[in-house]
């Protein structure tokens, strides 16, 4: 009887760069942003170890297979204004210096997002791994875990050996994800596949806020695409990726990749079955009937409140970069009560406010300062009922694990609503918004909140009702209203839906 020989165990060189860069946004994300969320070596593992993130799912396979893992580092930018030349520069250098110090490498391993852009690159995360191959050779497999929300084309994916995205919106496998990337990897290594892959592009964009994977008739098709992969013997990996359109390049929108032990004609009948499909559906993938304008829908807030359905979410889902302030406009206005507007990113009001000091009264110009088309600063009164740092491990279905960093946060209380004002962006998306300052979900008849589809998670189950509302801000329900120089609008919808 043969005794297979034991292998050394595999040396796997990991990393994480992510950013979705709006495009239209003339503010950068900065390397002293990303920098302050970064973690590297050691402590990369230890921070996303068991975490629902690209890079947690890739420690944890990696472990699983006793690889001996070399950590470079994992950062992200969030979603907002294009990433600095000099933040992307700095750490391609670093991901590239890391390599050739890690020495020899059977496996690498990526966390990116795919929708990342610079004022002088409109397809930075291909840039990464066209130099990642260019420096470990033809011969090393390179696997990528990717963001649902990535504009890829063929050319973006070229250099990597397999890539593999999230599946639903929100992002709940995003461990997963990065599971099924390095799972990939150490079947190649031990030859027990050889993936090739075909990427095809239907011709859609849709709003982020339609790229929630439980509104019909996307559901159905993603859930299609996933059970495709237990339909045939040969091992097989489908991603249906929504794109990110408020990114303006040339390969925004809809992606099908398909991923198969090497039969090609395989990958390309599902890659075309699933973006004929999406083509199809065109149309009802766009539910503009969903949304209502800033007045309307705190109407509507209202009349369900005073029926007794609480809370309601307000969802500013066009504000990208934290900052809009077209609902707390509107409900200062109105002086509703029990309102919570949480994670307003505004650094210089902090500031202010950790001048003026805990428990002073304050009155502050908040909001608005990245853009001409968030709304306009808002004078916000009131007490200020919380004042320092504040960082976390999130504790919903979302970003599980994850350390959420707030940096210096100010929580001023007018009254009738709790404003939350971080130096750090981020997207409030389930109740560590406010239990965090001592709240709870009950405390409130009304929650702004600003993400896209990712508050569903946990909001869906627990909201009386969700408002989506459209605002003029750089994420608006109608594509067209943005000025698109790169999009092939020609040939895409919905600028071409009267062809």
């Amino acid at each position: 009887m043969h005794t297979p020989t034991p292998h050394r165990p595999y040396r796997i060189a990991i990393a994480g760069f992510l950013q979705e860069s709006v495009t239209f946004v003339a503010e950068l994300t900065t390397l002293a942003q990303c920098q302050a969320v970064e973690r590297s070596g050691a402590d990369l593992l230890n921070t996303y170890r068991a975490t629902n993130t690209g890079i947690g799912g890739i420690i944890d396979v990696c472990e699983q297979e006793n690889a001996e893992i070399v950590p470079l580092f994992y950062t992200t930018g969030g979603a907002a204004g294009p990433i600095s030349d000099e933040a992307y520069e700095h750490y391609l250098a670093r991901l590239l210096q890391g390599l050739k110090d890690a020495g020899p490498l059977d496996g690498v391993l990526l966390d990116l997002h795919g929708a990342m852009a610079t004022p002088t690159r409109l397809d930075a995360d291909r840039e990464t791994l066209e130099q990642v191959r260019a420096l470990v050779g033809p011969n090393v497999p390179i696997m990528v875990a990717l963001d649902y929300h990535a504009n890829l084309d063929a050319d973006s994916i070229a250099p990597a050996t397999a890539v593999f995205g999230y599946h639903f919106s929100p992002h709940t496998d995003m461990g997963k994800t990065g599971e099924r990337a390095a799972q990939c990897l150490f079947k190649t290594l031990r030859g027990e596949i050889s993936p090739v892959s075909v990427l095809l592009k239907p011709g859609v964009m849709v709003p982020s806020i339609f790229s929630a994977t439980g509104l019909e008739p996307l559901r159905s098709i993603v859930l299609d695409s996933i059970a495709v992969i237990d339909q045939h013997p040969a091992w097989l990996d489908v991603t249906v990726f929504a794109g990110f359109s408020y990114a303006d390049v040339p390969n925004c929108g809809f992606s099908v990749l398909v991923v198969v032990d090497q039969d090609r004609a395989l990958a390309q009948q599902i890659a075309e079955t699933f973006s004929q499909r999406i083509w199809d559906q065109r149309e009802a993938l766009n539910h503009r009937e969903l949304v209502d304008g800033v007045e309307d829908a705190i109407d509507k807030a209202q009349a369900l409140v005073a029926s007794g359905a609480r809370p309601v979410v307000l969802l500013e889902h066009a504000d990208r970069m934290h900052d809009s302030t077209y609902l707390l406009r509107e409900v200062l206005k109105r002086r509703l009560a029990k309102v919570a507007v949480p994670f307003l990113w505004d650094p210089a009001a902090v500031k202010q406010a950790q001048q003026a000091g805990l428990g002073a009264q304050v009155s502050l110009d908040v909001g608005s300062h990245t853009s001409e088309r968030a709304g306009g600063a808002v004078r916000l009164s009131g007490k200020i009922v919380h004042l320092g740092p504040v960082s976390y491990r999130a504790t919903g279905p979302y970003f599980t694990g994850r350390v959420v960093e707030l940096g210096e946060t100010a929580v001023i209380d007018t009254g009738s609503a709790i404003v939350s004002l971080t130096s750090l962006a981020s997207t409030a998306v389930d109740d560590d918004c406010l239990t965090q300052f001592g709240y709870a979900l009950d405390d409130f008849d009304y929650i702004v909140l600003r993400s896209k589809t990712h508050f569903r998670a946990y909001f869906e189950p627990v909201a009386a009702k969700i408002l989506i509302v459209d605002t003029p801000d750089w994420g608006p329900a109608d594509l067209r209203l943005l000025p698109f120089q790169h999009v092939p609008v020609a040939s895409v919808y919905p600028f071409n839906e009267g062809q």
